[in-house]
């Protein structure tokens, strides 16, 4: 029972590899080869931007004396 379990577990991290690098290919794949061929790599004039949500700041929540006292 050990075997496939590890066999599944490789196949899985394969494909997340690929997964992955197909990735990183698709977004810097043309910077890739330019620096390879000794070119300067063409940016287009309007490039997708990945911007970060942020989340909004939560003050500490500061203990009350009757929950202490709950506890």
């Amino acid at each position: 029972m050990l075997a496939p379990l590890g066999t599944l577990a490789f196949l899985a991290t394969l494909w997340l590899l690929t997964v992955v690098g197909a990735a990183v290919l698709e977004e810097s794949g043309a910077r890739i080869a330019a620096a390879l061929k000794g070119k300067s790599a063409h940016r287009p004039a309007f490039a997708s931007v990945r911007m970060r949500a942020r989340s909004r700041v939560r003050r500490p929540m500061r203990a009350v004396p009757r929950w202490r006292d709950a506890a």
